[in-house]
């Protein structure tokens, strides 16, 4: 882990940070908090969730849902609006000790100490509470759209994207301003102290140009959990992932990530530490259950929506614009763009009259997916595969298991070959613990194409010594019943997505593919 993320893993950590916020004279009001990146440090400027600041707007959270409302000044806010932010101790930073009497974000309540300064476990103190203005809060218009899109129907009615569990008690209001502050981000400058601001350097952050990252690329993501609950034993805490699913700037992960981790940045493998996206909502719910994965808005679009409302609102624009981070390969000339793995391209879309669920090539005319997805009585069924060297394909089911059979197996032959499809090869060793990933069509389904989540082998079921089932830490969703689980790094097939539970559980693909063929005539 150390060669791979190392880099990346210093970088996210010297500028993730957390944003609390406030109102003045009334401390039983509560605070509101979330996580941050960090863009500058000298002079400081931060972009964190906008969904903190909802509170405190003038005209309510209705503001952001208004026609055309793509950004709004800081003084939207009413004027008892207090910002604090608060991060680690840099590298060049050369002194970190705590000093008597200086606020801290971390409470005796949630540390059980009397009050004081307080140290990371394991590491230097936290460093003191900055005091920051809030300059603009800001969306990214195609990220609203997409969303829209993609959750704006009646049977999108499922989705919620709240921070909480749908069993939570939590009022309708509460769960409206938490949705139309969904894709809103605000931009802060921080006020350094004197004493502080010549030590105060952090890395040089760059971005990731929208869509050059391919699915199944892996992600770090950096954010602390619960905002401003205890930083010095959350703050800035990593969950590794992929690139699960992406349409235009909204993005989605397989990296886990709690409440409070709004506005947390996620950064990739390659190159070391590049910003590819800010945490829009940890937790995301289908028909009441948790789907494992995290709704990302993609930096590019965000920061250049930042650098077109500066334009317009403040004078000193083009000094705060100059100091946002640079998209890679300008000026940086460092090579990002990845096919992403080729086995990833092996699912299929199966529709069967109104059941679809995924599949996985294993010839150029056969298809293997679930008998519950492609019933042996099926006339037809329609396969559409991700590349678009063939848009759709119609076949019939040559083989379905029994309803008695433990295997849940079906064999479509289609009438054309599947151009431009690599052909998996099929494994006979399974590996517990090394790392899989499971392509299918849940999540999104048709609209967005599969998605790629990851994991890892924890259990070879066996029987007589032959393997019946597999389980995996992959998030598996509906719809993506038939998909292929590769291995990661070799790319070799080993099962088919049959359920899910707490694990995803798979069936393994044993028989070679002369067998299949044969069985099929």
């Amino acid at each position: 882990m150390g060669r791979q993320w190392g880099p990346a893993m210093r970088v996210a950590e010297q500028t993730g940070c957390v944003v609390s916020a406030s109102r003045v004279g009334q401390p039983e009001a509560g605070s509101w908090s979330c996580s941050g990146v960090i863009l500058s440090r000298s002079p400081g400027l931060v972009l964190c969730h906008g969904g903190i600041l909802t509170p405190f707007l003038r005209a309510g959270s209705g503001a952001l849902t208004a026609a055309g409302a793509a950004f709004l000044p800081g003084d939207s806010c009413v004027e008892e609006l207090r910002l604090h932010v608060q991060w680690g101790p840099t590298a060049a930073s050369s002194t970190c000790r705590p000093e008597r009497g200086r606020p801290w974000l971390c409470t005796p309540q949630c540390a059980g100490l009397e009050p004081g300064p307080l140290a990371r476990p394991g590491g230097p103190p936290l460093q003191l509470l900055h005091p920051a203005e809030l300059l603009l809060l800001l969306s990214c218009p195609a990220f609203q759209a997409h969303f829209a899109h993609l959750f704006g129907s009646e049977s999108a009615e499922q989705w919620r994207f709240a921070s909480t569990a749908p069993d939570a008690e939590m009022s309708e209001e509460e769960e409206e301003d938490q949705l139309r502050a969904l894709g809103w981000f605000a931009l802060l400058r921080v006020r350094p102290r004197p004493e502080e601001e010549a030590n105060e350097r952090g890395p040089r952050v760059a971005v990731a140009p929208l869509g050059t990252l391919p699915k199944g690329a892996p992600l770090l993501a950096c954010g602390s959990p619960f905002g401003a609950f205890c930083p010095d034993i959350f703050l800035n805490t990593f969950s590794r992932g992929v690139l699960s699913n992406a349409t235009g700037p909204l993005l989605l992960t397989d990296a886990r990530c709690l409440p409070g981790s709004e506005g947390g940045g996620v950064f990739a493998a390659r190159p070391p530490g590049v910003l590819v996206a800010l945490v829009a909502a940890p937790l995301c719910w289908k028909s009441r259950e948790w789907v494992g994965l995290t709704l990302l808005c993609a930096a590019a679009p965000l920061l250049r929506a930042a650098r077109a409302a500066l334009g317009r609102l403040h004078p000193c624009a083009a000094s705060l614009a100059a100091l946002l981070p640079p998209e890679v390969g300008a000026p940086w000339v460092l090579p990002l763009r990845d096919p992403g793995p080729p086995w990833a391209a092996a699912a299929v879309l199966v529709e069967c009259g109104t059941v679809w669920g995924s599949g996985v090539v294993v010839a150029p005319r056969l298809v293997v997916t679930c008998r519950h997805v492609a019933p042996r009585e099926a006339s037809r069924v329609l396969v559409r595969p991700t590349t678009s060297k063939s848009a759709k394909i119609w076949g019939h089911v040559v083989f379905a298991t029994r309803e008695t059979s433990p295997y849940d197996i079906a064999v479509v032959s289609l009438e054309e070959d599947l151009e431009g499809v690599p052909i998996p090869v099929p494994t006979e060793h399974f590996h517990k613990g090394e790392a899989v990933s499971v392509v299918g069509f849940g999540v999104f389904g048709q609209a967005c194409g599969p998605s790629v989540t990851s994991g890892i082998l924890s259990a070879v079921v066996q029987v007589d010594e032959t393997p019946v089932m597999l389980q995996t830490t992959c998030a598996v969703h509906g719809g993506s019943s038939g998909g292929p689980l590769f291995s990661t790094y070799s790319g070799d097939l080993l099962g088919l997505g049959q359920g899910k539970s707490k694990m995803s559980l798979e069936c393994p693909v044993v028989l070679e593919k002369k067998e299949i063929l044969t069985t099929t005539k």
